[in-house]
């Protein structure tokens, strides 16, 4: 949990799933996984703090950045303020998948931006014609 987690709001799994647009099944998966950590009411329902949201959408866009869970674990206090990152934990092979992802990423938004890019000048060409 968060510092002054008691203050912000809270929900339940099917609340995170529609939100997120992630099943729960995928929720309760990234729980096992140690990537989020719901607390649990009295009657045994998990309570999933409002900053969970963007926690399982950036998880959700690492996973489909190709990252392992594993990985992503490592990651995630990156995403935290104040970060708590574990550098004992950092293998060369850790180190080499992230920078072989980050590079793949790279590859990926250049392909995206001239994609956008191109589609932007067919519309502004259309627009102008009209």
């Amino acid at each position: 949990m968060r510092n002054g987690d008691s203050e912000v709001g809270h929900m339940l799994i099917g609340e995170l799933a529609q939100q997120t647009d992630t099943p729960a099944r995928l929720l309760r998966y990234y729980e096992e996984q140690g990537l989020i950590e719901p607390r649990r009411l009295d009657n045994g329902y998990r309570d999933y703090a409002d900053y969970l949201v963007d926690r399982v959408i950036q998880i959700r866009g690492l996973l489909d950045a190709g990252l392992p869970t594993r990985i992503i674990k490592q990651v995630l206090p990156c995403l935290d303020k104040p970060r708590t990152i574990h550098f004992s934990d950092a293998t060369p092979e850790m180190l080499a998948t992230l920078e072989h992802e980050r590079d793949r990423m790279n590859e990926r938004i250049d392909v995206l931006t001239r994609n956008r890019d191109a589609i932007s000048g067919y519309l502004d060409a259309v627009k102008a014609l009209a």
